[in-house]
C-alpha cells in the first residue's frame, strides 16, 4: 500500500530512509555512518562496526582510506557540531542515533 498525504509515511524524508553501502574488496560490506564532505564520506564494517573507512569518491575511481576507531568517533562528533549549526534538527537526531549505536558499545 502506498502512504498517501494524509499518511504519517509521507512526512518522512526519503534522506532518512536512505542506507548506503559499498563492498570493500577485503572487508566485504560497509555501511555509511556520515558524509565528512562533498567527496568523502565515513563508512564501517555492516555487522562488527569495528573497522572503519573514510572514502573518497573522485573521477580517477573510489579510494579505501582505513582510520581509527578515535578519528572516526572525532569525525562524527564533528559533523554532529555541524549539524547543530547549520543542519535539521532531524538530520542531527539520525546522525546522533548512529553516534550512540556505534561509539557506546
Amino acid at each position: 500500500m502506498l502512504p498517501t498525504d494524509t499518511s504519517p509515511y509521507s512526512k518522512i524524508s526519503v534522506r532518512q530512509m536512505s542506507e548506503h553501502y559499498l563492498n570493500h574488496p577485503t572487508f566485504g560490506l560497509l555501511s555509511r555512518l556520515c558524509r565528512v564532505d562533498e567527496f568523502r564520506s565515513l563508512f564501517t564494517t555492516l555487522y562488527a562496526q569495528r573497522l572503519f573507512f573514510l572514502i573518497t569518491t573522485s573521477p580517477e575511481g573510489i579510494q579505501f582510506e582505513p582510520v581509527t576507531r578515535a578519528d572516526a568517533k572525532l569525525m562524527v562528533e564533528n559533523q554532529m557540531r555541524s549539524l547543530r549549526r547549520v543542519g535539521s534538527d532531524t538530520d542531527q537526531k539520525n546522525l546522533q542515533h548512529i553516534y550512540k549505536r556505534t561509539f557506546s558499545q
